[in-house]
């Protein structure tokens, strides 16, 4: 096989590994290795046909590796540009590691695999990339948030901590009430009241926090997931509509050629 053959096979094996019809039996050889690390957490199941499961369960794994190993064929060293190529590698070769003695905690690592998911669907993709791309404006936020929890747990260390240590005795367990408050569990029956009690105003304290904490800066962190979300579907809008621009100039070149060839005074 010549050099320009062997690169045309390599195209086509990747163009046929990347299809909708091995991609979905992936997926299901996915769901199914899901399952059998399911059943694997039951000592009855296991008694009864822990042997085939775990047939099943390496006949699965061997069928990862096979397509890891095409990938690396069909795209060469083009197949670590990809995260998520670089995922899958990595999730199928932590499973290829002998989980004995200090590795025995790999065991628990197979369910990983499940994660395999996430590349293999186009919509779960999108998500993550969704949280990718929304990481810098959720850090601002999160430097905001952390910044209001401080500007608190200071007011209400230096306010509560003589009556209420428990909740406010210092700066660590300020911050950890607040994170109850923050997210309304159990605040008002287990913080709040018994703080009323005695602080009748301390719900000017509570009030303000939990207006920003739980409502404004929270929201924030939604409003920027959806907006990385609609860049990402206006992204791929974009590339339909590119793809389907240069489909339109291939058509109308063909049409100008056909246009010269029915001008040509022989024809």
């Amino acid at each position: 096989m010549t050099e320009p053959q062997r690169a045309g096979f390599r195209a086509r094996l990747g163009r046929w590994i990347e299809s909708a019809g091995p991609r979905n039996f992936i997926i299901a050889l996915i769901l199914i290795n899901a399952v059998i690390l399911g059943l694997e957490t039951s000592p009855a199941i296991m008694a009864q046909v822990g042997g085939g499961l775990i047939l099943i369960n390496q006949v699965v794994l061997a069928i990862f590796v096979v397509e890891i190993l095409i990938k690396l064929y069909a795209f060469g060293f083009r197949f670590f540009k990809s995260g998520w190529n670089v995922f899958d590698f990595l999730v199928v070769g932590i499973a290829l590691v002998p989980a004995t003695g200090p590795l025995e905690v790999l065991r628990a690592l197979r369910i990983l695999r499940v994660l395999r998911l996430l590349s293999q669907v186009q919509r779960l993709r999108n998500i993550i990339e969704s949280l990718m791309r929304a990481l810098p404006g959720m850090g601002w936020t999160a430097a905001l948030l952390l910044l209001v929890f401080y500007i608190f747990a200071v007011m209400g260390t230096m306010m509560f901590r003589d009556a209420f240590p428990e909740y406010w005795g210092h700066l660590g367990r300020s911050f950890f009430s607040l994170f109850q408050i923050m997210t309304l569990e159990s605040w008002s029956s287990g913080i709040a009241r018994p703080m009323l009690e005695e602080f009748p105003l301390s719900w000017m304290f509570f009030v303000p926090f939990i207006l920003v904490s739980s409502f404004m800066v929270l929201n924030l962190f939604i409003a920027i997931i959806v907006s990385a979300t609609n860049a990402i579907h206006e992204d791929e809008e974009a590339e339909e509509r590119r793809q389907l621009l240069a489909e339109l100039r291939k058509i109308n070149r063909r049409l100008e050629h056909l246009e010269e060839i029915a001008e040509r005074p022989d024809y």
